[in-house]
């Protein structure tokens, strides 16, 4: 008899509803853990939930559950069993002595896709840092469970034998890797400052997990970046230069995809990332219009963007995949938005037009004269990168130029002696 071989690692699903509080919190949940085992390469191959007045401090689930649990684990002989919630160090602990197979929780499934999808260094230095906070805690005991380890979920980033190293080499990587993300976010830093100064309108896309922003960034500025019909396919943000119908130029970011419930952990180690939100002059919203927890997703982006302090930045609602999207659908309502399928040119084309109006609004079209003497204001404009028209007036030896300036640009004060007139509106000049 032929031994069957297994191609993919298999898993069974564990969930604990409180007191039936939220039970469609509690689905989108579980289906969001099953979709997240896919995005990690595993099958699987049944769910287990208990309903419960609290989760048990010491197992999760009760008792009686949990040996049932364990049983249909060996009967299954999968590989790894899946916990919903983040298990304490305790727990942890207590279900690796009854299981004949890996134990993690959903905060390790998560951080094991972002081990595997970050690409830069800055996005590696993240991942492992919020790797060995989450692992500190829990280093006691984690004998047994290392032994088991031979590849698969879990076991991507630090890697056994430092796992197996003392709290005080865990700690000093730890402070090794804050100062690495130090350094990283001062030059990210730099970068965003240089863009403002140069007065670029820049625009960045923020969503739930596979709403279609890389799709979008791809289709808009043949980024190239990873699109797949899965959770976190692209985790380092991505900035390109976007040409708008006037031939007006904007920065457009594709940023990491929200997640309901993402690690306290990742949230911390990818604010620094998140904060480049902040520098935005538009935020493109993307939701999955045909996904049936639509509203739900935007919520979380929503909750999300306010403990970013971005609620006040002007915002445009990209309702993506309507060639997916059924008949009579339910849009939630937002103040700006547009329904689009990033698959159609004809939409993108509306896109960049609702895009280039926001950008158009931000600036002010104004009329200079500037002596020839007076080169240092020209260079301004031309290290500014805000100048339009530059016409040479032999008669009055003077540069008559037009520009185009960024309402909050501090040049305003250093060019308004030479002022043809006072600053229009932009439904004036445009």
């Amino acid at each position: 008899m032929n031994e069957i071989i297994k191609t993919k690692e298999t898993a069974i699903l564990v969930g604990c509803l409180i007191d039936n509080r939220d039970e469609e919190r509690m689905r989108l949940s579980m289906e969001e853990l099953a979709e997240l085992a896919d995005t990690a390469g595993v099958e699987v191959l049944d769910v287990i939930t208990q309903n419960r007045d609290r989760i048990d401090p010491a197992w999760y689930l009760g008792t009686g559950k949990i040996d049932e649990l364990a049983q249909r684990a060996e009967e299954l002989d999968v590989d790894v069993v899946i916990f919903n919630d983040e298990l304490s160090p305790s727990q942890t602990r207590n279900l690796d002595r009854i299981f004949d197979c890996k134990v993690i929780d959903r905060t390790q499934l998560i951080l094991d896709i972002f081990a595997g999808r970050a690409q830069s260094r800055e996005g590696k230095i993240q991942v492992e840092l919020a790797q060995y906070n989450y692992l500190l805690p829990r280093l006691a005991g984690q004998g047994k469970q290392l032994s088991r380890l031979g590849g698969g979920i879990g076991t991507r980033g630090p890697g056994e034998s430092k796992l197996e190293s003392d709290r005080r080499h865990i700690r000093r990587r730890i402070t090794e890797l804050k100062q690495q993300m130090e350094d990283t976010v001062r030059t990210r830093q730099l970068h965003r400052e240089r863009r403002k100064k140069n007065n670029v309108f820049q625009v960045a896309l923020v969503g739930y997990t596979n709403a279609g922003k890389s799709t979008i960034l791809n289709q808009l500025t043949n980024a190239g970046t990873l699109q797949e019909d899965k959770l976190f396919a692209t985790l380092d943000p991505t900035t390109r230069q976007l040409e708008l119908p006037s031939g007006m130029e904007v920065l457009l970011t594709d940023t990491v995809g929200f997640i309901q419930d993402l690690p306290t952990s990742l949230v911390a180690a990818f604010r620094s990332t998140l904060e480049g939100v902040k520098e935005a002059d538009l935020i493109l919203h993307v939701v999955d219009s045909h996904h049936p927890d639509l509203q739900i997703h935007m919520q979380v982006v929503d909750r999300i963007l306010r403990e970013l302090k971005a609620e006040e930045i002007p915002q445009l609602v990209v309702f993506n995949k309507a060639d997916a999207m059924a008949e009579g659908t339910y849009l939630p309502p937002a103040d700006e938005w547009i329904l689009i399928s990033a698959m159609r040119q004809d939409d993108l084309k509306r896109l960049l037009k609702r895009i280039e109006s926001y950008a158009l609004e931000s600036f002010n079209e104004m009329t200079l004269k500037v002596p020839v003497s007076r080169g240092d204001i020209l260079s301004l404009l031309h290290r500014e990168g805000v100048e339009m028209q530059q016409h040479f007036d032999e008669e009055e030896e003077a540069y008559q130029v037009t520009v185009r300036v960024n309402r909050s640009n501090p040049i305003y004060g250093k060019i308004a002696p030479f002022l043809l007139d006072k600053p229009e509106t932009v439904e004036e000049s445009w």
